[in-house]
């Protein structure tokens, strides 16, 4: 069920979506108490009223609304999606087909949908205090009351988490791994399938893993590597011996500060003085070599697989076949490329979102895309398709570029020109002072409407007319035939 027909109190709120039923297009120009007009990117229509504070905008399968910053709603039948904002993070919903999510700050949460048995789930969450799970299976049911008691499953990265008085005691369970921690994280003893092992933490720490094997999703059977590790007084000493049995075996020892060393068949590194002593490493696999001191503040590495000068924050120019970094008296100047054909894109910053240019080339299609930042003065984009627009000003967008929560919420309040293009329809539109003035364009009609809505101008292939304080006025004059 559509979230505005579970609070009809919203009604009120789009009523000038669909009221002045008697008001074409062409005769709803009221600046911007009131403004109706085409898109002019995309077939469809909006309609805005009262400047920045209340928009409607209709696009095939999808509508949204919005009185910014306070509420937005967006959904799209073809999707079967729903979004709604309240002060945009502060609340969230979301629905996507069954499954279903509405948050208040982070902290409160509702959320449920289906399941691949076709069984609903419903979840609620009084975040950090308590966690609560129903399913018609009961063994998808928890509850959890932190730090007292309960159970939490497919959260914190985990597939199930038992506890009592936490830290106390915890349980926790990824496949067939099981932990069970005592005043967590200082004692815990782990076990598994070939796996046993026990920390005393930070002092002492020692885990075992045999090679085994499992059936992945083909059937057929695949070694899992074996393990051993070890540390003392953590971080300053540890042994690890990884992937034994694959072609991933690594050791990796440290004596910290003094030393630390990783050796596989894929890298091999050494520190000496770590993290401001020096750093050398061999990349087998892409096939370089670096030297650093201290790494990474100063770095210089040379073979296929990357070429690097830095000395920050002065300079630093690294480059692959694919990619490309430099900067220059950091983060005065920064530049990066990458080629992945068909696709190449580039962008060039200074003081990082105070100015920012993106090239992006499609050289199979032959198509571009740019997008030019100047915080907090304007954006300029034109798509891979050539459609383009402009805003004056530009807030929070260089900051979290094609955020569409940004666009729906708080780019209107700011937003006091727009400028757009449609390079396959021909259609312009221009807009400044929130529909103040306003002027849409097609390959046919022009029509221009400024100050309110007082003074309008509109032609077409029938003529061009005139409205002086909404009356016409002047002789309609018709347009020459074609060829004349």
């Amino acid at each position: 069920m559509a979230l505005t027909q579970k609070l009809p109190s919203l009604g009120l709120l789009i009523w000038l979506c669909s009221s002045l039923p008697a008001l074409s297009i062409d005769d709803a120009s009221f600046g911007l108490l009131y403004h109706k007009f085409p898109l002019t990117l995309a077939p469809g229509e909006r309609t805005e009223a009262f400047g920045p504070f209340f928009y409607c905008q209709k696009e095939e399968e999808s509508k949204t609304w919005a009185v910014p910053p306070v509420l937005s709603h967006a959904d799209n039948d073809d999707l079967d999606f729903e979004h709604f904002d309240f002060f945009w993070k502060v609340s969230t919903y979301d629905r996507f087909g069954q499954e279903y999510r509405w948050q208040l700050l982070q902290l409160l949460s509702f959320a449920g949908g289906g399941t691949q048995s076709d069984t609903n789930v419903h979840r609620f969450s009084l975040f950090p205090v308590y966690f609560q799970q129903r399913s018609q299976i009961p063994e998808k049911n928890y509850t959890a009351v932190v730090p007292f008691y309960g159970t939490l499953k497919g959260r914190l990265f985990r597939d199930e988490i038992k506890f009592v008085l936490f830290p106390l005691y915890g349980q926790t369970r990824k496949k067939d791994v099981v932990t069970d921690n005592f005043l967590f994280p200082i004692l815990h003893l782990r076990q598994g399938e070939g796996l046993h092992g026990w920390q005393v933490w930070p002092l002492f720490g020692s885990e075992h893993k045999e090679i085994t094997t499992r059936t992945n999703h083909w059937g057929d059977s695949e070694v899992v590597g074996g393990h051993d590790k070890h540390f003392a007084l953590w971080p300053l000493y540890f042994n690890q011996h990884t992937g034994i049995g694959t072609d991933q075996e690594a050791r990796q020892q440290a004596l910290l500060p003094f030393w630390t060393s990783l050796r596989s068949a894929q890298r091999d590194s050494t520190t000496y003085l770590w993290p401001l002593g020096f750093t050398h490493t061999e990349d087998h696999e892409k096939r370089y070599e670096e030297w650093g001191a201290p790494w990474p503040l100063v770095v210089f590495a040379r073979g296929e697989g990357k070429t690097t000068d830095r000395i920050w924050p002065f300079f630093s120019q690294s480059h692959n076949t694919n990619l490309v970094s430099n900067w220059y008296l950091w983060p005065a100047y920064k530049f990066n490329k990458l080629k992945a054909d068909p696709f190449e894109r580039e962008r060039t910053r200074i003081l990082l979102f105070l100015y920012s240019d993106v090239r992006a080339k499609n050289t199979e299609a032959g198509t571009r895309r740019r997008q030019i930042d100047l915080w907090p003065l304007f954006t300029v984009c034109r798509d891979f398709e050539g459609k383009s627009r402009v805003q004056l000003l530009s807030l929070v967008e260089p900051i979290l570029p094609n955020n569409t929560g940004v666009e729906r919420n708080l780019s209107p309040l700011w937003s006091i020109w727009r400028s757009e293009g449609n390079a396959k329809t021909g259609a312009t539109s221009q807009s400044f002072l929130w529909n103040l003035y306003r002027r849409d364009a097609t390959p046919e009609t022009r029509k221009t409407s400024f100050l309110f809505g007082l003074f309008q101008r509109r032609s077409s292939p029938e003529g061009k007319h005139w409205r002086v304080l909404f009356i016409p006025v002047g002789k309609t004059k018709q347009a020459l035939p074609s060829g004349r």
